[in-house]
C-alpha cells in the first residue's frame, strides 16, 4: 500500500501509468467494448466490477493530460440515428474540469470506428465493468511538470 493512491488503481494499472510517455494514449473502456480485438497491440488490463468514472477520477489524480494537443480527452461518438443517451459524459467532464482548465473543451467526439481504430495505437486498454453505453473514453498523456 501507499499513501496518497486512490485503492482502485492496481499495481499493474500504476506500472502502466508511470511507463506511459507524453502522448500515449491509455482508453477507458465500458463492459461493450472489444478490449481484447482492438487492444491485440496494447496493454490490456482488466477493472471488472469498476466503472468508468470512478477509474477516471481516479487517474486523473496523477495522469497529466496533453496540453500540446487541442483536445486531449476523447469520446465515442453517438453512432447517428441511435437515441442512446449519454448522462455518463457529464460525469467525465466534472472530473476533467477539475483537473483541466479546459474544462469541456479539452473533449473530442469521434465516429465510432474512427475511435476503435485510434484505440487499436494506444498504449493501454482498461477493460472495465461499466453498463453505460457510449462509455468509452481516451485520454492522451501530457508532461509532468
Amino acid at each position: 500500500m501507499l499513501k496518497g493512491i486512490p485503492a482502485i488503481l492496481s499495481p499493474n494499472l500504476l506500472k502502466v501509468l508511470c511507463e506511459m510517455g507524453h502522448g500515449d494514449t491509455l482508453v477507458i473502456a465500458d463492459g461493450n467494448f472489444p478490449c481484447e480485438s482492438v487492444g491485440k497491440n496494447a496493454i490490456v488490463i482488466r477493472a471488472d466490477g469498476h466503472g468508468v468514472p470512478e477509474l477516471l477520477e481516479a487517474i486523473l489524480q496523477l495522469f497529466p493530460l496533453d496540453t500540446y494537443v487541442e483536445k486531449p480527452v476523447s469520446l465515442m461518438q453517438v453512432v447517428p440515428g441511435d437515441t442512446a443517451k449519454t448522462p455518463i459524459w457529464d460525469e467525465y467532464k466534472r472530473a476533467v474540469s477539475a483537473v483541466d482548465t479546459r474544462g469541456e473543451t479539452a473533449f473530442a467526439e469521434i465516429e465510432r470506428f474512427a475511435f476503435y481504430e485510434k484505440a487499436k495505437e494506444a498504449y493501454a486498454i482498461i477493460a472495465t465493468g461499466e453498463t453505460a453505453i457510449y462509455a468509452n473514453i481516451m485520454l492522451q498523456k501530457g508532461v509532468v511538470v
